[in-house]
């Protein structure tokens, strides 16, 4: 059955995008919410997702679109149960992101922003994973795998295509990608704490500050 066939998405997903609109005073500001949830469901952003977003929010399917087609999180092809990202801007590419997404792309028989056929891993090269830190970095559904390898970059790929627990280098299980598009819509899973949210080298500076007794300089009064 096509898309365009499919009825609407069922009563509880409409519940729970109406229940992510009325977080907000302007509800239209839910509308970033609301698309992962779509995703959470659908797997991407379908049709009848859009369509469902404008009619809670009031606005038309054209302005969802827009935005569901602005930012790359937003996927409008089917996503497999695990997303990688790998980081190909300057720093991690230098210290060797291209060479790690060249060998995944390889590995996996797959092109940018393509699933294996198994429907298990998507590959896509992202423009930074904000921890250049620990370059070259790659994302697991949005969890850090840092310092990685060509030949590190692969076992993970393999461990989740197994069926293998895979852990994220700072601590948090990975999850399927519909699972984290589900936190990402503002449902909590109750793993917030499974692992801290920055390593050893992110907190260098902080560290220096507290042991220095450094402070940011005071703003105009």
């Amino acid at each position: 059955m096509t898309e365009q066939q499919t009825d609407s998405l069922d009563a509880n997903t409409l519940a729970e995008l109406r229940e992510i609109a009325a977080r907000y005073p302007q509800p239209r500001s839910g509308l970033l919410p609301m698309l992962h949830l779509v995703q959470s469901v659908e797997g991407r952003v379908t049709s009848r997702g859009i369509e469902a977003c404008a009619d809670i929010l009031g606005i038309s399917a054209a302005e969802v679109s827009g935005v569901a087609t602005f930012y790359t999180m937003y996927k409008r092809r089917p996503v497999g149960d695990y997303h990688v990202g790998v980081c190909t801007n300057t720093l991690c590419a230098v210290m060797g992101g291209d060479a790690i997404f060249e060998r995944l792309k390889d590995h996996l028989d797959v092109g940018n922003d393509e699933t294996t056929e198994d429907g298990k891993v998507t590959l896509e090269h992202v423009e930074c994973n904000a921890a250049c830190d620990y370059a070259p970095v790659m994302m697991v559904n949005w969890e850090f795998m840092d310092n990685q390898t060509p030949s590190s970059a692969v076992q993970v790929v393999d461990d989740l295509r197994a069926g293998n627990e895979v852990r994220s280098t700072r601590g948090p299980k990975i999850c399927t990608w519909r699972e984290a598009e589900r936190v990402l819509a503002g449902f909590p899973d109750g793993l917030v704490n499974d692992g801290p949210a920055a390593g050893p080298a992110s907190l260098v500076g902080l560290k220096l500050a507290g042991e220095k007794g450094w402070k940011a300089p005071e703003g105009e009064k």
